[in-house]
């Protein structure tokens, strides 16, 4: 049979995976929480629901987290009614969340001590991929462990790389959300500005395109600037700032110059100040100063 998955964060992402692992023939309980999106249809589909992560990591084989961050991450596993006073022998912890790495190692060891396993799987893209089934998985941890739980993770993901031992998973997230944060950033920054002075969307958009501005970043702000369209980018400057500030102490941790990434988590932080949790489209562009959609 297969193993008995628990799911702690049923927001956006987590309700994705939660349905890719439901389709796939995966028996389910999920931690009852305010933050959940809606959770009749998994419940339909034979999802139980516990009230505690102590009562999900008790059912369960397997426990998926999927929680905002680190301070998350260390409750649900390490409170009083947190995880580690529920946890079978030998069973697994896979933290699919945004975390620091020096914290992510010392959850790992805590999981071990209390005699289970762990690894980090952090994801990239949006939860249309989640619910899809095609995710990136970045995995940290044992390269056995990641085999066993590779059916588990090939259900939620389409491309899974493993990145190195415990705490990997989590470095190589943060570098990438570094880069696609930064680049989103920057283009923003300069949609402003060709805003302002009068350059069209259109022209602007088709000479990055053509030139050294392409890819994944220009794609995902390209719907806003042309329509006014939100859909592309759905996370919000709230996490985008606290993935920032996550990457800062990592270059801090190892030594690394962060000058840009400090600069990028400013930006990050002041617009989420003003702005709440709202997404990154369009509250970035239009606090920079642009007034978008413009032909």
């Amino acid at each position: 049979m297969k193993p008995q998955i628990g799911i702690i964060g049923v927001g956006l992402m987590g309700h994705g995976i939660a349905s890719s692992l439901t389709r796939h023939g995966y028996r389910l309980t999920l931690q009852d929480h305010p933050g959940n999106q809606p959770i009749d249809d998994l419940r339909a589909g034979g999802a139980q629901v516990a009230t505690t992560a102590a009562e999900v990591a008790a059912a369960s084989d397997v426990i998926v987290l999927v929680v905002t961050g680190s301070p998350e991450v260390e409750a649900v596993l390490t409170g009083p009614d947190g995880v580690l006073k529920g946890l079978k022998p030998g069973g697994i912890v896979i933290d699919c969340s945004t975390a620091i790495p020096a914290s992510t190692v010392r959850m790992a060891a805590a999981v071990t001590a209390a005699g289970g396993r762990f690894l980090d799987a952090p994801m990239t893209r949006t939860p249309k991929e989640a619910a899809q089934g095609k995710l990136n998985l970045l995995v940290g941890g044992d390269a056995a462990l990641l085999e066993e739980c590779r059916p588990i993770l090939a259900a939620f993901g389409e491309n899974i790389t493993h990145a190195g031992p415990v705490g990997a998973g989590h470095q190589m997230k943060l570098l990438h959300n570094f880069v696609s944060l930064g680049s989103i950033a920057l283009l923003a920054e300069a949609a402003a500005c060709a805003s302002q002075a009068g350059i069209s969307t259109s022209v602007f958009l088709d000479v990055l395109t053509r030139g050294g501005g392409g890819g994944t970043a220009l794609e995902r702000l390209r719907p806003y600037l042309q329509s006014g369209d939100t859909s592309a980018l759905r996370f919000t400057i709230s996490n985008a700032a606290k993935d920032l500030s996550y990457y800062t102490t990592m270059a801090q941790d190892t030594g690394a110059a962060n000058q840009i990434a400090g600069a990028v988590h400013d930006t990050l932080a002041r617009v989420a100040r003003e702005s709440g949790k709202t997404t990154v489209i369009p509250e970035l562009s239009s606090l920079l100063g642009g007034r978008f959609p413009s032909k």
